[in-house]
């Protein structure tokens, strides 16, 4: 049995040879890291500055950018260093924290909009008792619970994978992904696989339930509802749905990448899915949100 301690590193091939046009692919990894942070920093200061966006509502879409520009973060540095690298091999260390901050961020994502989609529940099905319900110290609670949750969860995992030993160093994606370095144990990974299930369930199952709860009696209410609370839902849920769904496509290509077999699928595609929820959310959601909020939108402007 080959010890992990032999394994350093991580070499990660799933990086193509493409000569000089890597630093053209570095020029607009960076362009797009930059839009990414500019855009929804701005987002993060109009809501900080402007007291009439002191509302619950934006209190959550701020933690939700936030967690943006963390994720980002794990990301893009990391895509810069290694495409202009010829080697592309990452330390043990740096590889267990970039799952870590990945995988927390995808965990925090999921609960941000969870907490979202029940504000917008109370806001549309209760609105007398909307600001009873949301005090600023509940919205605190909620957003540092979203959070530590996640934070608290992934780490039990991150710690179970770091007693492995390891049979190999190569991993076939562009960035440190949880699944992939569990495949190269050689030791017992019963734990490890119970326990995934149980972060995935998690991870996924306990957002979706106060989602699904929201929904359905936003829905019930606009059914029954006149038109002027139909038009209230659908100018503030919409911008709320559309960020759950790309973000839920983008995961499901994940998942089932890492444990199906791809290979029919053509490798830039792959490449490419494979990066779609940690770069095209952190860019969906400060232009679908600055968008449709019209009072978000008129601050923007104001600040700008």
């Amino acid at each position: 049995m080959v010890n992990s301690s032999q394994f350093p590193y991580f070499l990660l091939t799933a990086y193509l040879d493409m000569g000089y046009l890597k630093y053209f692919c570095f020029v607009v990894v960076l362009l797009l890291y930059i839009v990414i942070v500019v855009a929804n920093a701005l987002l993060i200061v109009t809501i900080c500055m402007k007291s009439s966006l002191h509302e619950p509502m934006y209190v959550f879409l701020c933690s939700l950018l936030v967690n943006e520009l963390y994720g980002s973060a794990g990301l893009f540095p990391f895509l810069l260093l290694q495409i202009t690298s010829d080697t592309h091999t990452v330390s043990r260390s740096m590889c267990f924290l970039q799952i870590y901050c990945l995988h927390t961020y995808a965990s925090v994502e999921f609960c941000n909009l969870a907490v979202m989609s029940y504000d917008r529940y109370l806001a549309i099905c209760c609105p007398l008792h909307y600001k009873a319900r949301l005090t600023s110290n509940k919205v605190a609670l909620l957003i540092a619970l979203t959070w530590l949750y996640s934070f608290l969860k992934f780490l039990i995992t991150l710690c179970l994978n770091l007693r492995l030993t390891l049979c190999g160093n190569i991993i076939d994606l562009l960035y440190c992904q949880n699944y992939y370095v569990v495949k190269l144990a050689c030791s017992d990974t019963t734990v490890n696989n119970i326990y995934g299930l149980y972060g995935t369930f998690l991870t996924v199952l306990v957002p979706l339930i106060p989602i699904l709860f929201s929904y359905s009696k936003i829905l019930r209410v606009c059914l029954v509802g006149s038109k002027e609370t139909r038009q209230k839902a659908v100018s503030t849920c919409t911008p709320h749905l559309a960020s759950l769904i790309n973000f839920s496509f983008g995961c499901c290509f994940e998942i089932f990448q890492s444990r199906f077999n791809m290979s029919s699928v053509p490798r830039i595609l792959r490449i490419v899915l494979s990066l779609y929820f940690l770069t095209i959310q952190p860019l969906f959601n400060p232009i679908i949100y600055g968008l449709r909020l019209s009072k978000i939108r008129q601050m923007c402007r104001n600040v700008l």
